[in-house]
């Protein structure tokens, strides 16, 4: 016997296996085929293994005995790395999404192109949205005409306020039988029972409360006191000849009737001595027509003998648009000048007028204004600002309907109501602005209520080389304007 005990059959080497087999040949079949099967299973567990376990290269049988096979090392089948694909490059997208535009196919430029409007600069605005429709030449800053006499009506409003009032009072003098009239600023004061002017204070009511305060005393010296303005009281780049012509007065703290001549007509030739007029006329409602007249200052704090206020601020700019008031405008910006605290001269309007305008939120930056009815080709102002200033107006904003009440109706009212006829007629009612002329220029800018029920504001200026019949071609580009409303193409 071996030293050895005979180990399980299914722990002998191949030799084993095929001795037994010699043995037993009926079963040499099926040995052969258990072996092969053996063989494979330990194959596959030497398999599993080498990619089961790293690093162990033992194997167990199915009985849990150790292998005396050294199987062969199998190697997991590599995995192929994937091409990288490349990735496309994003589109680029706009930082905003921009809102749709309307496409706007109503052109106004056949009348733009109207040789009767010289130099043309115009602005239409939608008031409602505030966005430009129609943009020619609108942003330069130009002579306004009459039409100044808007931006001097607003700023009234905002720094006087549509119930301030002009006061004209006479004082006691410094010496017996002497009074002093003093001027308030008040153009507007009648000379007499009435004027062009609506609401007028009377010369006649002052002069009867006077008498009364004075007990019958007799007066015999007048003093004049014009003082509330300074300065020249005519501006310099003014052309005289409005004056003769009729058109406006010198600006003075004291006259009667906006110095008119004919105190009924509203183009009346004006004197060189408004304040000398003003005197003549206190003292003959007075009865003190041998008193001496002379001009200046009221003693301080001397006794009130009698004193009149004028209408209000919202009667005298409506009245100021309606006629186009030179004189009346004049007063308005120098009332707002000296409430402001910019001073009582023409030079004190620069700083006054923009900063009152600025209130309503109006970008001033620009503006030139060198006085307040716009006679002075000096003014600077652009049709953008204008279309602006008209929405405002147009909206009403602070005290602002006092302006969108006061102006002439096209074909109806004021300075427009002999214009838009003929084949105009159809804008007829449906425009109120402010008319402007001087020698240089003609302008209208104000607020259409368009045919497609847009509201529209607008500024359309003619300048150089114009002539009454400018007048016919804004009116014309103008109704073209009210037939496009917010069909307004800009080309």
């Amino acid at each position: 016997m071996s030293e050895h005990a005979p180990t399980h059959p299914s722990k002998a080497g191949l030799g084993g296996v095929f001795a037994r087999a010699r043995r037993h040949s009926g079963a040499l079949v099926i040995a052969a085929a258990a072996t092969g099967v053996a063989i494979l299973a330990g194959g596959a567990l030497v398999a599993g293994a080498a990619v089961g376990a790293s690093g162990d290269s033992s194997a167990a049988l199915s009985d849990g005995s150790p292998s005396q096979v050294a199987g062969p090392t199998v190697s997991p089948t590599p995995t192929s790395t994937p091409t990288p694909t490349a990735t496309p490059a994003a589109r680029p997208l706009p930082a905003s999404v921009l809102a749709a535009q309307p496409v706007r196919t109503c052109s106004i430029a056949e009348a733009a192109s109207d040789g009767r409007l010289g130099t043309f600069q115009g602005s239409v605005r939608n008031a409602t949205t505030g966005e430009i429709l129609y943009d020619h030449g609108g942003g330069t800053y130009s002579r306004t005409a009459s039409v100044m006499k808007v931006l001097t009506s607003a700023a009234a409003l905002a720094v006087l306020g549509p119930d301030y009032r002009v006061t004209t009072k006479v004082v006691a003098g410094s010496t017996p039988g002497q009074v002093v009239l003093v001027g308030g600023g008040d153009i507007t004061l009648s000379s007499g029972s009435s004027n062009i002017y609506p609401g007028s204070a009377s010369m006649t009511d002052l002069a009867s409360q006077v008498a009364s305060s004075l007990g019958g005393a007799a007066v015999t010296s007048i003093v004049l006191d014009s003082s509330a303005f300074g300065g020249d009281a005519w501006q310099a780049s003014w052309n005289r000849k409005e004056l003769f012509d009729g058109w406006s007065s010198e600006v003075t703290a004291l006259q009667v009737d906006g110095d008119r001549a004919d105190p009924s007509s509203s183009q009346s030739a004006r004197s060189e001595d408004p304040i000398g007029r003003a005197g003549a006329a206190f003292a003959s409602a007075l009865g003190a027509g041998g008193a001496a007249i002379s001009q200046g200052a009221a003693p301080a704090g001397a006794a009130v003998l009698g004193q009149v206020q004028s209408a209000p601020v919202s009667t005298m700019v409506q009245d100021a648009l309606l006629r186009s008031d030179n004189t009346e405008a004049e007063m308005l910006a120098r009332l707002t000048a000296i409430a402001q605290g910019s001073g009582n001269t023409f030079g004190a309007l620069a700083a006054s007028t923009p900063a009152a305008l600025a209130t309503y939120g109006l970008d001033t930056t620009g503006l030139v204004i060198v006085d307040g009815s716009g006679l002075s080709d000096d003014n600077g102002v652009s049709p953008n600002f204008l279309s602006a200033l008209f929405a405002k107006i147009a909206a009403r904003e602070g005290n602002l309907g006092v302006i969108a009440d006061g102006l002439p109706v096209a074909g109806e009212s004021g300075t427009l109501a002999g214009r838009f006829t003929g084949s105009n007629s159809d804008a007829a009612g449906r425009v109120i602005a402010k008319t402007g002329w001087i020698d240089t220029g003609y302008t209208l800018s104000g607020i259409i209520n368009a045919a497609d029920g847009t509201i529209l504001t607008f500024a359309f200026f003619a300048l150089d080389n114009v002539s009454d019949s400018s007048k016919q071609a804004l009116d014309t580009i103008t109704a073209a304007a009210y037939r496009c409303g917010n069909n307004l193409s800009n080309l």
